[in-house]
């Protein structure tokens, strides 16, 4: 299976976009402003003990107060928290470490909150799960350090091997060269991805993971809390770091920055497959070009089809997922009723796992299939499921159907589900009921094409366009764009954008900077009133589809 990663940098978004032979199966979106992700380190502060939840809620900087129960405080709570007291105390001083460090025994795991934490306590924590909703963070102290091939844990011994690897050799060999390169008081977990590497390629990354907390313990020394004191790598490496296999046929990247950085980290763990790596620079938006903003428009609705007509649709609340498989116009297609209630479910099931990962949904998912009258079938179903789900890398639990045909699904929540809203305004009212005449918007693109060229001086710009409004002014031997073009300049072009709403446009400069032309600055005289406008003109991230409500 051919797989490929599209990666789409924007000024306010980076979205990674991964293809298996042309299909889009996972979308990841992240702000590039984004604070608090999954792995990042703070120096934080107990705000406040909930004996009654068993947890305490900590200071991390975010406007909500991160969550911090019990049972993720880890074993080695005691020792951890000594060496954080120590280090804080000794600041200026050159950093203890934690080989030296005699460990202490494990905290119960009945234990109370109360008795291992105070209010005001400086704690490192890490992000667990990202703000979701009203909700702040949730933390961890059981500290780690995920790497292409190992994981690195401070504070304990232990030596943890994928289920993944099945040769009883090759674990053996893992475990006794792990054994004899990492630091005392470190675990490690041995990756999936480990499997059969050479011993310098595990010792170097043991190398990288165990400088991200020399690092972390260095800034530990001077700063105050809530300090970030390790981020993560961006989303782009993250993904590619967790899912990259020598399958990959290319990773294409529209901006040089995440290029530079994408290249370097895939020279680093796959020297060999660095040349799949490469930066687009054409002028068709990324995702028109590979063909992801229509399998985007087509996947996040309310209501996905998938072959043979049947399709399924999905609704969601806070706290559930709910997805109900019709049949539509393929019921026509066998007189056996329980066979074609049979195949709709199984394609329904490929394309239900599909989902959950594009649209990265958590929690609890409910699936109502067809009924089936045949226990067997039912089964079948089952098995289907538990291996399309096999894919599937976030943690989850699967049950059999109940007797009233319906599916219990639970899957890892660790970032807000991605819903993406697919339905468009009403192009010329903006959903006002009042349709303006959309002839009038060519006048309008002139007058912002004159006011950009003769006001405000702009050299090379692209402005993009709705596709059909792109068609419609480069229609023609001598096209309205041609004349344009005369008129002003050969300084400017006209590209279509799948992403855009009918009536709506941007303009990017030479250095792929958004040129963001605000009301006041509108020049035409009748053709449209600003109330007629507003709402128009996109914002800087109006490229981007909506964002999650979450």
């Amino acid at each position: 299976m051919r797989n490929d990663l599209v990666v789409d940098v924007t000024p306010t978004t980076i979205t990674t976009a991964l293809t298996e032979d042309g299909r889009l199966m996972s979308l990841q979106r992240e702000m590039r402003d984004a604070s608090y992700a999954v792995g990042n380190l703070y120096l934080a502060k107990v705000k406040k003990l909930m004996p009654g939840l068993n947890a305490a809620f900590v200071n991390v900087g975010h406007e909500k107060d991160a969550f911090l129960h019990y049972l993720d405080l880890g074993s080695q709570f005691i020792s951890y928290a000594q060496f954080v007291k120590t280090v804080r105390d000794n600041r200026g001083k050159k950093a203890a470490s934690i080989s030296k460090l005699k460990l202490q025994p494990d905290i119960s795991k009945h234990g109370s909150i109360a008795d291992v934490l105070t209010q005001g306590q400086e704690l490192i924590v890490q992000i667990a799960k990202e703000p979701i909703s009203t909700k702040g963070p949730r933390l961890t102290t059981e500290i780690s350090f995920t790497g292409r091939y190992l994981v690195l844990t401070p504070f304990n011994e232990k030596i943890s091997i994928s289920q993944k690897i099945k040769d009883h050799a090759e674990k053996k060999r893992l475990r006794s060269l792990i054994e004899s390169i990492k630091p005392k008081n470190f675990g490690v977990i041995i990756r999936t991805s480990a499997e059969n590497k050479r011993a310098a390629e595990l010792n170097t990354e043991l190398k990288v993971l165990l400088k991200c907390w020399d690092d972390a313990i260095a800034k530990l020394q001077y700063c105050d809390p809530p300090s970030l004191i390790h981020e993560e790598e961006s989303r782009a490496v993250g993904e590619i770091r967790d899912i990259f296999n020598p399958d990959f046929e290319s990773i294409n990247v529209n901006d040089a920055t995440i290029y530079e950085q994408i290249h370097n980290y895939v020279s680093l763990i796959a020297p060999e497959k660095s040349g799949i790596v490469k930066l687009y620079t054409d002028d068709v938006p990324i995702f028109d070009h590979f063909n992801i903003t229509r399998q985007i428009k087509s996947s996040f609705g309310k209501t996905v089809s998938f072959r043979s007509g049947a399709y399924i649709i999905i609704e969601s609340t806070e706290a559930l997922h709910v997805i109900d498989v019709n049949s539509g116009n393929r019921s026509k297609a066998s007189t056996d009723q329980e066979s074609n209630a049979l195949n709709v479910n199984l394609l329904a099931a490929e394309e239900i796992a599909r989902q959950l990962r594009l649209r990265d949904m958590g929690g609890i998912i409910v699936v109502d299939f067809i009924d089936m009258a045949k226990a067997d079938n039912r089964q079948e179903l089952y098995k289907h499921m538990k291996e399309l789900m096999a894919k599937d890398r976030a943690r989850h639990n699967i049950l059999p159907l109940s007797k009233f045909g319906l599916m219990q699904i639970t899957r890892q929540r660790v970032r807000p589900a991605l819903d993406i809203v697919t339905e468009e305004a009403c192009p010329s009212c903006g959903g006002k009921g009042v349709v303006q005449p959309s002839l009038l918007f060519t006048d309008k693109l002139k007058d912002k094409i004159d006011y950009l060229v003769n006001s405000l001086n702009v050299g090379n710009f692209i402005m993009y366009v709705h596709p059909f409004v792109e068609a419609y002014l480069k229609k023609g031997l001598i096209s309205e764009y041609l004349r344009w073009r005369r008129e002003f300049g050969r300084k400017f072009k006209i590209k279509a954008d799948q992403s855009l709403n009918y009536l709506e446009y941007r303009v990017i400069d030479k250095d792929q900077n958004e040129i963001d032309l605000k009301e006041e600055k509108d020049t035409s005289s009748s053709s449209t009133s600003k109330k007629e406008n507003r709402g128009r003109n996109r914002s800087k991230d109006s490229r981007e589809a909506p964002e999650s409500n979450s």
